[in-house]
């Protein structure tokens, strides 16, 4: 469990992720100092890592949530393979270790798109259950702060007022070959300096800063913070998945993602047309928050709950022995 002060540096990253320590250490009362060594601390101990990521938009690419039924023997191949797939993100097995939950982003050409073709065709895999994501609740810079000991609202507002939140207008633009490079860095850590940037780019830091500004301004360069949940105090998971009728879809999907300790929702197709992410201390806290917390939802109808038993894939991390780590390029 970490203290206050390694709490309030993770909500900080969530709210502003390329921060400079120097404000981060002003907004959570600690030296600049103190605030680049503990977060070291957490990024060495596999905890935090913070990723710089092309929007799948870019690529017309759709987000869907997958689950993918399998045979028990076959579960630790098929996982093997599947967190090697680029389009996969968000990836665990489910308690009873036969099932596979997953995040995917795959281009709609109006036909089943060749990732889920494959993964039918491979040996194990019993019955694929697809689901668009429709609509996301959860706003940018909660998750964090819907768990740890989070930062009051001045010091949140006091961030976005150095680093205000950019609103990209239209379409994301397609990044040019040369920021293969740029982008590659980013994808290890979305942290890198300007001057590390200019290192693995061999451009310039005026070069690097305004090509910065250009990607995250159209939107098409967006920061994630990927956090080994179960070594920072919550290592119960489950995604729920919710029913509610069309006329209470917006406003239950809205009131489920207010709710503390959730910290994803959306709409979706499928049998059910919600879906959240919940993190708990343990059962006991999970029995607590579905008996005081989701039952408090006007115009929840139904549910189904989808157990996490071993995380293995997080935004842009895999996760080996609870520790999370750079995907192999």
């Amino acid at each position: 469990m970490l203290d206050t002060l390694d709490s309030h540096i993770l909500h900080a990253l969530h709210v502003v992720p390329r921060a400079p320590f120097r404000l981060v250490g002003e907004v959570v009362g600690a030296s600049e100092q103190t605030v680049a060594r503990r977060y070291r601390t957490m990024r060495r101990a596999g905890m935090v890592r913070v990723v710089g990521l092309v929007n799948p938009a870019v690529q017309g690419l759709v987000a869907s949530v997958v689950r993918i039924s399998l045979r028990p023997d076959r579960i630790d191949a098929c996982a093997e393979a599947l967190t090697r797939l680029p389009e996969v993100s968000f990836a665990n097995i489910t308690f009873g270790g036969s099932e596979i939950v997953c995040a995917m982003a795959t281009p709609y050409e109006r036909r089943m798109p060749e990732v889920l073709r494959q993964l039918a065709r491979t040996p194990g895999v019993l019955e694929i259950d697809t689901r668009m994501t429709l609509h996301t609740y959860s706003p940018p810079g909660a998750y964090w702060g819907r768990l740890g000991p989070s930062l009051p609202e001045e010091a949140v507002e006091s961030l976005r007022e150095h680093h205000p939140p950019t609103a990209p207008k239209g379409r994301p633009v397609e990044p040019h070959e040369e920021d293969a490079a740029l982008l590659a860095a980013l994808a290890e850590d979305g942290r890198s300096s300007q001057a590390a940037l200019a290192d693995r780019t061999g451009w310039t830091t005026g070069r690097v800063a305004r090509r910065l500004e250009v990607l995250e301004r159209s939107g098409t360069l967006f920061y994630d913070v990927d956090l080994a949940l179960e070594k920072l105090g919550y290592p119960f998971s489950a995604a729920l998945w919710l029913s509610t009728s069309p006329a209470r879809l917006h406003e239950t999907g809205s009131a489920v993602a207010a709710l503390p300790r959730v910290v994803f929702a959306s709409a979706t197709t499928g049998a059910q047309n919600l879906m959240a992410i919940v993190m708990c201390t343990g059962t006991a806290d999970f029995y607590d928050w579905l008996s005081h917390r989701l039952a408090t939802v006007p115009g929840v109808t139904g549910y189904s709950v989808s157990v996490r038993l071993r995380t293995l894939k997080k935004a842009a991390s895999l996760v080996y022995q609870g520790r999370l780590v750079a995907p192999p390029r």
